[in-house]
Protein backbone atom coordinates (compact mmCIF):
# COMPACT_ATOMS: atom_id res chain seq x y z
CA UNK A 1 0.00 0.00 0.00
CA UNK A 2 1.51 3.35 -1.35
CA UNK A 3 1.89 6.72 1.22
CA UNK A 4 -0.84 8.87 -0.26
CA UNK A 5 -0.02 11.63 0.94
CA UNK A 6 3.41 11.56 0.19
CA UNK A 7 4.85 14.16 -2.20
CA UNK A 8 6.50 11.31 -4.54
CA UNK A 9 2.91 10.23 -4.60
CA UNK A 10 1.23 13.04 -5.00
CA UNK A 11 3.67 14.60 -7.68
CA UNK A 12 3.29 10.88 -9.46
CA UNK A 13 -1.04 10.40 -9.40
CA UNK A 14 -0.87 14.56 -11.09
CA UNK A 15 1.31 13.08 -14.15
CA UNK A 16 -1.50 10.03 -13.91
CA UNK A 17 -4.44 12.82 -14.19
CA UNK A 18 -2.79 15.13 -16.73
CA UNK A 19 -2.38 11.62 -19.06
CA UNK A 20 -6.04 10.49 -18.15
CA UNK A 21 -7.14 14.01 -19.26
CA UNK A 22 -5.69 14.44 -22.50
CA UNK A 23 -6.15 10.62 -23.90
CA UNK A 24 -9.74 11.84 -22.82
CA UNK A 25 -10.14 14.80 -24.49
CA UNK A 26 -8.87 12.88 -27.61
CA UNK A 27 -12.03 10.05 -27.34
CA UNK A 28 -14.43 13.26 -26.40
CA UNK A 29 -13.05 14.56 -30.28
CA UNK A 30 -13.37 11.43 -31.54
CA UNK A 31 -17.33 10.66 -30.44
CA UNK A 32 -17.77 14.91 -31.35
CA UNK A 33 -16.48 14.08 -34.80
CA UNK A 34 -18.60 11.23 -35.43
CA UNK A 35 -21.78 12.60 -34.65
CA UNK A 36 -21.32 16.30 -35.51
CA UNK A 37 -23.79 15.35 -38.54
CA UNK A 38 -26.81 15.80 -36.50
CA UNK A 39 -26.07 18.74 -34.94
CA UNK A 40 -25.37 20.37 -38.86
CA UNK A 41 -28.63 19.26 -39.52
CA UNK A 42 -30.02 20.83 -36.78
CA UNK A 43 -27.74 23.99 -37.34
CA UNK A 44 -28.89 24.15 -41.18
CA UNK A 45 -32.76 23.85 -40.31
CA UNK A 46 -32.70 20.09 -42.05
CA UNK A 47 -34.11 18.97 -38.70
CA UNK A 48 -36.59 21.51 -36.80
CA UNK A 49 -35.21 22.83 -33.53
CA UNK A 50 -37.16 21.66 -30.18
CA UNK A 51 -36.14 23.21 -27.25
CA UNK A 52 -35.26 19.52 -25.43
CA UNK A 53 -32.56 20.20 -28.00
CA UNK A 54 -31.34 23.08 -26.21
CA UNK A 55 -29.89 21.10 -23.43
CA UNK A 56 -28.40 18.52 -25.53
CA UNK A 57 -26.16 21.02 -27.22
CA UNK A 58 -25.49 23.09 -24.14
CA UNK A 59 -24.23 19.80 -22.78
CA UNK A 60 -22.25 18.85 -25.68
CA UNK A 61 -20.38 21.79 -25.98
CA UNK A 62 -19.97 23.15 -22.71
CA UNK A 63 -18.04 20.22 -21.90
CA UNK A 64 -15.88 20.58 -24.67
CA UNK A 65 -14.70 24.47 -23.45
CA UNK A 66 -14.50 22.72 -19.89
CA UNK A 67 -11.77 20.05 -21.07
CA UNK A 68 -9.90 23.02 -23.25
CA UNK A 69 -9.87 24.68 -20.17
CA UNK A 70 -8.41 21.82 -17.64
CA UNK A 71 -5.80 21.63 -20.77
CA UNK A 72 -4.82 24.97 -20.32
CA UNK A 73 -4.83 24.89 -16.46
CA UNK A 74 -2.54 21.97 -17.24
CA UNK A 75 -0.20 22.79 -19.67
CA UNK A 76 0.38 26.83 -19.49
CA UNK A 77 3.93 27.89 -18.61
CA UNK A 78 2.96 31.48 -18.82
CA UNK A 79 1.56 33.17 -15.58
CA UNK A 80 -2.53 33.16 -16.25
CA UNK A 81 -5.52 34.47 -13.38
CA UNK A 82 -5.50 30.65 -12.09
CA UNK A 83 -8.78 31.60 -9.62
CA UNK A 84 -10.82 32.18 -12.72
CA UNK A 85 -9.55 29.42 -15.12
CA UNK A 86 -10.42 27.13 -12.06
CA UNK A 87 -13.42 28.50 -11.15
CA UNK A 88 -14.93 28.37 -14.79
CA UNK A 89 -13.39 24.67 -14.92
CA UNK A 90 -15.25 23.44 -11.77
CA UNK A 91 -18.58 25.06 -12.74
CA UNK A 92 -18.22 24.43 -16.29
CA UNK A 93 -17.79 20.45 -15.24
CA UNK A 94 -20.13 20.43 -12.71
CA UNK A 95 -22.80 22.05 -15.25
CA UNK A 96 -22.31 18.94 -17.61
CA UNK A 97 -22.63 16.75 -14.91
CA UNK A 98 -26.37 18.24 -14.42
CA UNK A 99 -27.20 18.77 -18.08
CA UNK A 100 -26.75 15.05 -18.70
CA UNK A 101 -28.79 14.49 -15.74
CA UNK A 102 -31.44 16.75 -17.09
CA UNK A 103 -31.15 15.00 -20.63
CA UNK A 104 -31.20 11.54 -19.57
CA UNK A 105 -34.90 13.12 -16.94
CA UNK A 106 -36.31 14.17 -20.63
CA UNK A 107 -36.01 11.05 -21.44
CA UNK A 108 -37.40 9.00 -18.98
CA UNK A 109 -40.21 11.66 -18.54
CA UNK A 110 -41.15 10.87 -22.39
CA UNK A 111 -41.34 6.81 -21.56
CA UNK A 112 -44.01 7.61 -18.47
CA UNK A 113 -46.09 9.87 -21.07
CA UNK A 114 -45.05 13.24 -19.82
CA UNK A 115 -46.71 11.96 -16.30
CA UNK A 116 -47.14 15.57 -14.17
CA UNK A 117 -46.33 13.50 -11.52
CA UNK A 118 -42.97 12.62 -12.42
CA UNK A 119 -43.09 15.89 -13.83
CA UNK A 120 -43.19 17.82 -10.94
CA UNK A 121 -40.78 15.01 -9.05
CA UNK A 122 -37.84 15.48 -11.65
CA UNK A 123 -37.94 19.38 -11.74
CA UNK A 124 -37.76 19.30 -7.78
CA UNK A 125 -34.88 16.97 -7.96
CA UNK A 126 -33.29 18.84 -10.66
CA UNK A 127 -33.66 22.14 -8.78
CA UNK A 128 -31.90 20.36 -6.00
CA UNK A 129 -29.31 18.95 -7.74
CA UNK A 130 -28.79 22.96 -9.27
CA UNK A 131 -28.01 24.37 -5.92
CA UNK A 132 -24.88 21.89 -5.39
CA UNK A 133 -23.99 22.82 -9.37
CA UNK A 134 -23.92 26.54 -8.81
CA UNK A 135 -21.61 26.36 -5.42
CA UNK A 136 -18.80 25.60 -7.39
CA UNK A 137 -17.06 29.16 -7.59
CA UNK A 138 -16.26 28.74 -3.68
CA UNK A 139 -15.51 25.03 -3.94
CA UNK A 140 -11.71 25.76 -4.41
CA UNK A 141 -9.02 28.61 -4.35
CA UNK A 142 -6.02 28.78 -6.55
CA UNK A 143 -3.16 30.56 -7.31
CA UNK A 144 0.05 30.93 -9.35
CA UNK A 145 3.40 29.24 -7.77
CA UNK A 146 6.01 30.73 -9.37
CA UNK A 147 8.22 28.10 -8.22
CA UNK A 148 6.77 25.04 -10.32
CA UNK A 149 5.44 27.87 -12.94
CA UNK A 150 1.93 26.52 -12.99
CA UNK A 151 -1.46 26.57 -10.99
CA UNK A 152 -1.72 24.96 -7.65
CA UNK A 153 -4.93 24.41 -5.35
CA UNK A 154 -4.53 26.06 -2.20
CA UNK A 155 -7.89 25.63 -0.34
CA UNK A 156 -11.10 22.60 -1.78
CA UNK A 157 -14.47 22.29 -0.14
CA UNK A 158 -14.75 18.23 -0.84
CA UNK A 159 -17.92 18.48 1.92
CA UNK A 160 -20.25 20.38 -1.07
CA UNK A 161 -18.52 18.61 -3.82
CA UNK A 162 -18.79 15.25 -2.66
CA UNK A 163 -22.36 15.89 -1.82
CA UNK A 164 -22.41 17.06 -5.62
CA UNK A 165 -20.97 13.77 -6.73
CA UNK A 166 -23.47 11.83 -4.33
CA UNK A 167 -26.61 13.70 -5.60
CA UNK A 168 -25.74 13.34 -8.93
CA UNK A 169 -25.31 9.31 -8.17
CA UNK A 170 -28.39 8.87 -6.27
CA UNK A 171 -30.37 11.22 -9.13
CA UNK A 172 -28.79 9.14 -12.26
CA UNK A 173 -29.51 5.93 -10.19
CA UNK A 174 -33.27 6.90 -9.37
CA UNK A 175 -33.22 7.64 -13.94
CA UNK A 176 -32.06 4.26 -14.51
CA UNK A 177 -34.42 2.32 -12.28
CA UNK A 178 -37.61 4.20 -13.27
CA UNK A 179 -36.96 3.05 -16.82
CA UNK A 180 -36.01 -0.76 -15.97
CA UNK A 181 -39.24 -0.39 -14.21
CA UNK A 182 -41.30 1.28 -16.62
CA UNK A 183 -39.21 -1.08 -19.70
CA UNK A 184 -38.50 -4.62 -18.38
CA UNK A 185 -42.01 -5.93 -18.19
CA UNK A 186 -42.32 -4.84 -21.75
CA UNK A 187 -39.65 -7.11 -22.63
CA UNK A 188 -40.85 -9.85 -25.19
CA UNK A 189 -44.32 -9.20 -24.98
CA UNK A 190 -46.31 -8.54 -28.03
CA UNK A 191 -49.03 -6.43 -26.81
CA UNK A 192 -46.32 -4.12 -25.55
CA UNK A 193 -43.08 -2.95 -27.27
CA UNK A 194 -40.64 -5.98 -26.55
CA UNK A 195 -40.25 -7.41 -30.40
CA UNK A 196 -40.30 -4.18 -32.22
CA UNK A 197 -37.26 -2.44 -32.98
CA UNK A 198 -38.15 0.44 -30.72
CA UNK A 199 -38.67 -1.48 -27.58
CA UNK A 200 -35.33 -3.52 -28.69
CA UNK A 201 -34.09 0.26 -28.85
CA UNK A 202 -35.31 1.60 -25.68
CA UNK A 203 -34.49 -1.53 -23.53
CA UNK A 204 -31.53 -2.73 -24.92
CA UNK A 205 -28.90 -0.13 -25.24
CA UNK A 206 -30.82 2.82 -23.42
CA UNK A 207 -30.68 1.43 -20.51
CA UNK A 208 -27.17 0.83 -20.71
CA UNK A 209 -26.63 4.40 -21.20
CA UNK A 210 -28.22 4.84 -18.08
CA UNK A 211 -26.64 2.41 -16.36
CA UNK A 212 -22.81 3.75 -17.79
CA UNK A 213 -23.83 7.04 -16.25
CA UNK A 214 -24.46 6.16 -13.04
CA UNK A 215 -21.24 3.73 -12.73
CA UNK A 216 -19.33 6.71 -13.68
CA UNK A 217 -20.63 9.01 -11.24
CA UNK A 218 -20.25 6.29 -8.31
CA UNK A 219 -16.66 5.62 -9.09
CA UNK A 220 -15.67 8.92 -9.09
CA UNK A 221 -17.66 9.43 -5.81
CA UNK A 222 -16.23 6.47 -4.28
CA UNK A 223 -12.80 7.75 -4.84
CA UNK A 224 -13.85 11.18 -3.41
CA UNK A 225 -14.88 9.90 -0.36
CA UNK A 226 -12.00 7.62 0.18
CA UNK A 227 -9.68 11.11 0.07
CA UNK A 228 -6.69 9.54 -0.65
CA UNK A 229 -5.31 12.64 -1.62
CA UNK A 230 -5.67 16.10 -3.59
CA UNK A 231 -5.24 15.00 -6.27
CA UNK A 232 -6.87 11.16 -6.37
CA UNK A 233 -9.95 12.95 -4.43
CA UNK A 234 -10.87 14.02 -8.30
CA UNK A 235 -9.31 12.15 -10.54
CA UNK A 236 -11.99 10.52 -11.87
CA UNK A 237 -14.41 13.22 -11.74
CA UNK A 238 -13.27 14.11 -15.56
CA UNK A 239 -14.32 10.83 -16.83
CA UNK A 240 -17.38 10.41 -14.83
CA UNK A 241 -18.75 14.22 -16.89
CA UNK A 242 -17.32 13.04 -20.17
CA UNK A 243 -18.86 8.99 -20.21
CA UNK A 244 -22.45 11.12 -18.17
CA UNK A 245 -22.22 13.76 -21.50
CA UNK A 246 -21.23 11.21 -24.11
CA UNK A 247 -24.08 8.33 -23.10
CA UNK A 248 -26.43 11.10 -22.62
CA UNK A 249 -26.05 12.90 -26.01
CA UNK A 250 -26.35 9.72 -27.06
CA UNK A 251 -29.91 8.63 -25.96
CA UNK A 252 -30.94 12.22 -27.33
CA UNK A 253 -29.72 11.29 -31.02
CA UNK A 254 -30.64 7.96 -30.83
CA UNK A 255 -34.41 8.49 -29.85
CA UNK A 256 -34.42 11.28 -32.44
CA UNK A 257 -32.82 9.31 -35.34
CA UNK A 258 -34.23 6.31 -35.23
CA UNK A 259 -36.82 4.68 -37.97
CA UNK A 260 -38.45 1.75 -39.12
CA UNK A 261 -37.36 0.05 -42.40
CA UNK A 262 -40.71 -0.57 -43.51
CA UNK A 263 -43.67 -3.10 -41.79
CA UNK A 264 -42.69 -4.79 -38.87
CA UNK A 265 -44.53 -7.83 -36.84
CA UNK A 266 -43.91 -7.03 -33.23
CA UNK A 267 -43.00 -10.96 -33.47
CA UNK A 268 -41.66 -13.34 -35.58
CA UNK A 269 -44.04 -16.27 -36.92
CA UNK A 270 -43.43 -18.44 -39.37
CA UNK A 271 -45.38 -18.62 -42.82
CA UNK A 272 -47.53 -21.37 -41.53
CA UNK A 273 -48.68 -19.12 -38.48
CA UNK A 274 -49.32 -16.57 -41.00
CA UNK A 275 -51.49 -18.54 -43.00
CA UNK A 276 -53.29 -20.63 -39.82
CA UNK A 277 -53.87 -17.06 -38.21
CA UNK A 278 -55.50 -15.76 -41.79
CA UNK A 279 -58.29 -18.55 -41.88
CA UNK A 280 -59.30 -17.03 -38.66
CA UNK A 281 -62.21 -14.60 -38.27
CA UNK A 282 -60.31 -11.51 -37.17
CA UNK A 283 -56.40 -11.36 -37.09
CA UNK A 284 -54.22 -8.43 -35.49
CA UNK A 285 -51.19 -7.34 -37.71
CA UNK A 286 -48.95 -5.10 -36.89
CA UNK A 287 -47.14 -2.46 -39.07
CA UNK A 288 -45.24 0.95 -38.12
CA UNK A 289 -46.09 4.70 -39.42
CA UNK A 290 -43.78 7.66 -39.50
CA UNK A 291 -45.08 11.12 -38.71
CA UNK A 292 -42.56 12.91 -41.22
CA UNK A 293 -44.22 16.29 -39.45
CA UNK A 294 -41.99 14.97 -36.09
CA UNK A 295 -39.67 17.92 -34.60
CA UNK A 296 -35.55 17.15 -34.31
CA UNK A 297 -35.92 16.32 -30.88
CA UNK A 298 -37.30 13.32 -31.41
CA UNK A 299 -39.73 11.66 -34.31
CA UNK A 300 -42.87 10.28 -33.95
CA UNK A 301 -43.28 6.26 -33.80
CA UNK A 302 -46.46 4.53 -34.18
CA UNK A 303 -47.10 1.23 -33.77
CA UNK A 304 -50.00 0.43 -35.73
CA UNK A 305 -52.27 -2.20 -35.69
CA UNK A 306 -54.48 -3.44 -38.87
CA UNK A 307 -57.63 -5.34 -38.17
CA UNK A 308 -58.02 -7.97 -41.06
CA UNK A 309 -61.89 -9.76 -41.46
CA UNK A 310 -62.42 -13.60 -42.65
CA UNK A 311 -65.33 -12.93 -44.65
CA UNK A 312 -67.00 -16.24 -46.16
CA UNK A 313 -68.19 -16.28 -49.50
CA UNK A 314 -70.71 -18.75 -50.39
CA UNK A 315 -70.39 -19.51 -54.35
CA UNK A 316 -74.46 -19.24 -56.27
CA UNK A 317 -74.03 -21.64 -58.26
CA UNK A 318 -75.19 -25.36 -57.61
CA UNK A 319 -72.41 -26.76 -59.65
CA UNK A 320 -69.96 -25.33 -57.05
CA UNK A 321 -68.92 -28.11 -54.49
CA UNK A 322 -66.14 -26.43 -52.65
CA UNK A 323 -66.47 -22.86 -50.69
CA UNK A 324 -64.51 -20.14 -51.57
CA UNK A 325 -62.96 -17.38 -48.50
CA UNK A 326 -61.88 -14.05 -49.54
CA UNK A 327 -60.23 -11.48 -46.99
CA UNK A 328 -61.06 -8.41 -47.06
CA UNK A 329 -58.65 -6.30 -44.79
CA UNK A 330 -60.98 -3.52 -42.96
CA UNK A 331 -57.73 -1.14 -41.65
CA UNK A 332 -58.37 0.88 -38.45
CA UNK A 333 -54.63 2.76 -37.52
CA UNK A 334 -54.80 2.35 -34.02
CA UNK A 335 -51.92 4.51 -31.97
CA UNK A 336 -50.00 2.79 -29.93
CA UNK A 337 -50.68 2.66 -26.29
CA UNK A 338 -46.84 2.69 -25.83
CA UNK A 339 -46.13 5.36 -28.26
CA UNK A 340 -42.92 7.03 -26.60
CA UNK A 341 -41.85 9.08 -29.17
CA UNK A 342 -45.19 11.03 -29.62
CA UNK A 343 -45.08 11.07 -26.39
CA UNK A 344 -41.63 12.95 -26.39
CA UNK A 345 -42.65 14.85 -29.10
CA UNK A 346 -45.21 16.69 -26.75
CA UNK A 347 -42.36 18.25 -24.57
Amino acid sequence: MPDWTSEAEVQLDAEALLKLTHALMGVYIWEWFLTVDFDWELITGKRPFRWPIAFYFANRYLLFFAIIGILISFDTTTKLNCQAIYVFNQLAGNACVGLASINLSLRTLAVYGNSKLLAIILVIAILGHWSLILQAGVLLRAVWSDQSNQCIIVFTNNTILAATLIYTMVFDLLVFLLNAHKLFPRKGNIGYMGGSRLGRLLFGDGLVYFFIAFLSNLLATVFMLLNLNSIMTVIFNVPAAIASTIVACRVVRRLSTFTNEGPEMLNAVSETQLYRKSRMPSVLQATSARNHHSGAGVHVQMETYTHSEAIVEHGSASNHTGIDLGLRCDETKVRSEYDVEAKAIAL
